[in-house]
């Protein structure tokens, strides 16, 4: 009796089509949860940003008025640098959106618009407000 150790052209396709059902499954998951840590580090700059910013006030009185003067400036009584590197790219590869005075009476506003780097949007498109 002649006997084949191996698999059948029709176990393997089934194992094939096993495999694609399971990723289907689990990539979209996955992909949710790197946009939600891409989220999670702009919020953590723009956190590290605000103690900068901070800093920055207690010295000099004013806010500045742009991100950059964190890292160089002339103005007299600055004690900088306030970060020790250059100023971030948010996760996406876009700049911070900073602006000066804010909205609502705030000192400043602080924003990433997200993965596309378009105002509005919705999940990972959507803007990303630091309060």
């Amino acid at each position: 009796m002649n006997k084949n150790n191996g698999f059948t052209m029709i176990e393997l396709l089934i194992v094939i089509v096993i495999l694609g059902l399971l990723a289907s499954l689990v990539a979209p998951k996955f992909f949710n949860q790197l946009g939600t840590a891409e989220r999670g580090v702009a919020l953590a700059q723009m956190n590290a940003f605000e103690t900068a910013l901070d800093t920055y006030r207690l010295d000099i009185g004013t806010y500045p008025t742009s991100l950059e003067s964190l890292r160089k400036s002339d103005i007299p009584r600055w004690d900088g640098p306030y970060l020790p590197k250059d100023i971030p790219l948010d996760p996406w590869g876009n700049p911070y959106v900073y602006t000066t005075p804010g909205d609502d009476g705030n000192p400043y506003k602080m924003m990433s618009y997200g993965a596309d780097g378009q105002p509005g949007g919705t999940d990972t498109n959507e803007d990303i407000v630091h309060k």
